[in-house]
């Protein structure tokens, strides 16, 4: 089965036709699958839409994060007494 012929995919390919072994997209697909891909195609619209506003308008945004919560550096231990310093005579 090769390039020539009419029966395989591979053949249909090359010849640029369609049949039971190489369909069509809107045979694969059926009517539900098509509502489910046009809504998600809708969805993503919305969804870059709202990145490209948020961009324009960078106060807004830093205004929704919230600042970290800076943590204490834990407390000191006290220094230790030093011996007296001997005389030398």
């Amino acid at each position: 089965m090769g390039k020539g012929d009419k029966k395989s995919g591979k053949g249909k390919r090359t010849i640029g036709s369609y049949g039971n072994t190489r369909k069509r997209r809107k045979d694969i697909t059926t009517e539900l699958e098509r509502k489910n891909l046009t809504k998600k195609v809708a969805a993503d619209k919305k969804a870059k839409a709202a990145a490209k506003k948020a961009a324009e308008n960078p106060v807004e945004v830093e205004a929704e994060v919230k600042k970290p919560v800076a943590k204490k550096a834990p407390a000191k231990k006290p220094a230790a007494k030093k011996a007296a310093a001997k005389k030398e005579d």
